[in-house]
């Protein structure tokens, strides 16, 4: 994997990709106004979302855009030749000392089950590490159709640090997942 500071889509790499493969994917920190639509594609590609939801993803993407780091908003792309195919979207809780979110963290429906999700998670939790953070949440649903995102987070070294029932809807609990970062 390659993480790619700044460099535009053409550097990336030209090799054939497979879901299987690992070696061909980067990792890319800048956020580029084609990301709103490729963030859509690759939350609606889960089938895991209202388009609320979704509505809300890309306007995290606006809102970097538009204030760059001063929107509290970080971005973690993996890519395969030129195309994002997951994706993490991060930042800082505020009014804490050292805590982060993991507002989003998706991929493509076709790489899932390939360690895309893990490389993204690695590289997120790397950068709020570098940055001070020491406590990162994820909230997620506690619907049924949601045991391989909490699956996903227990097999990376997350455990339920809080459950809120009903929060999203009746049935519709949310489960707030914690990892301590050394």
């Amino acid at each position: 994997m390659e993480v790619l500071e700044a460099a535009p889509a053409a550097q990336t790499s030209a090799a054939p990709f497979t879901a299987q493969s690992h070696s061909a994917t980067q990792i890319r920190l800048h956020v580029t106004p084609e990301d709103r639509r490729a963030v859509m594609e690759i939350i609606a590609s889960t089938g895991s979302f209202h388009d609320y939801e979704m509505q809300i993803a890309v306007e995290l993407v606006d809102e970097r855009l538009a204030k760059g780091p001063a929107s509290g908003y970080s971005f973690v792309f993996a890519e395969r030749r030129a195309l994002p195919i997951g994706y993490a979207c991060y930042g800082p809780i505020a009014c804490t000392k050292s805590s982060f979110d993991i507002h989003w963290i998706a991929v493509r429906r076709e790489f899932q089950g390939c360690g895309i999700g893990r490389e993204i998670l690695r590289e997120v939790e790397r950068r709020i590490a570098e940055a001070g953070g020491r406590r990162i949440y994820v909230d997620t649903s506690g619907r049924g159709d949601y045991g391989p995102t909490r699956a996903f987070y227990e097999r990376c070294g997350y455990r339920v640090d809080a459950l809120l029932r009903d929060f999203y809807a009746p049935g519709d609990d949310k489960v707030v997942f914690l990892k301590l970062v050394a």
